[in-house]
């Protein structure tokens, strides 16, 4: 497909499957990508990750009401389909999935998901609607496209984990992927919420990478975490940050708390954190003990 070639997309379940169904019967292998849309460089690296694995990518653009609360920001969430159509055509994908609402949960749908293990804590706490939501519609999408590999990104870890938990515990049969989380020059993580920065904010934005990384070094140093994560909370705030939800230490592949106190297991530091009304989040890989 030319990078000019409009991208084809289609917004409802059956016209999807008869779509992938076909690309099944010439023997094509499917991928998928799903976003919530304001697509950056890190969701078409996503995107490039599954076309350099499968034969045909999917794309799904929706902005998912059941993973908000009431005070979160579903109404302003950005959202510019004709743009990110353009970017995912010209990053290989070969279809668009951009249902509407009524579409994905029709009229009377009760059934929901209750996902427990790595969905505990961390944004578990401080968004408890979120992961049954984001399970709900992950669980619909991979049934509704039947890909056999979909890639997210490492900077939503937690999600990742429950992701791959979700699959493996209903048996289905998608390889899920972990890409790495891209950053701009000065190393804060791409995030379609950056856009809600002002310059002053920004800035201070950037500093978040550097914390963790400090974070995670004496982690590695086999420091008791505990004083690990007091001292880049203080950080933090010293970061200009005006807010902390948490910075955490975690053992990396189900998110459990190291028993002894230190990190004696590949690990993840993970932090959520308030500029304004902007909540960002972030994590590191923990290098191995020394």
């Amino acid at each position: 497909m030319a990078e000019t070639d409009p991208l084809p997309i289609v917004r409802a379940v059956a016209a999807l499957r008869e779509t992938v169904s076909g690309w099944r019967r010439q023997g094509f292998t499917i991928g998928f990508v799903p976003t919530m849309g304001a697509l950056h460089e890190g969701h078409l690296t996503l995107v490039r990750e599954a076309a350099q694995r499968t034969d045909r990518v999917v794309a799904s653009v929706f902005v998912n009401p059941t993973q908000f609360a009431a005070h979160e920001d579903l109404g302003t969430y950005p959202r510019q389909e004709a743009k990110d159509a353009e970017l995912l055509a010209a990053a290989g994908c070969a279809l668009l999935f951009a249902p509407s609402v009524e579409e994905m949960y029709p009229a009377g749908a009760t059934t929901t998901i209750s996902v427990g293990g790595p969905a505990e804590g961390l944004e578990g706490d401080f968004r408890p609607q979120m992961f049954g939501g984001v399970a709900l519609v992950v669980a619909k999408l991979l049934n509704q496209v039947q890909a056999s590999v979909a890639v997210f990104g490492e900077k939503d870890w937690q999600q990742l984990m429950v992701v791959r938990r979700l699959v493996r515990d209903l048996d289905i049969p998608t390889e899920v992927v972990g890409s790495p989380t891209m950053r701009d020059g000065h190393g804060l993580a791409l995030s379609s919420r950056n856009t809600y920065l002002s310059e002053a904010e920004l800035e201070v934005a950037r500093r978040l990478n550097g914390v963790l990384a400090e974070a995670g070094a004496q982690a590695t140093a086999r420091r008791p975490l505990a004083a690990v994560e007091r001292d880049a909370h203080a950080a933090l705030l010293k970061a200009g940050f005006e807010r902390i939800d948490y910075v955490a230490v975690r053992r990396a592949d189900d998110l459990a708390t190291f028993r002894n106190g230190v990190a004696d297991a590949p690990a993840r530091i993970l932090a959520a954190v308030w500029l304004g009304r902007t909540r960002l989040i972030d994590n590191m890989a923990v290098a191995a003990p020394s």
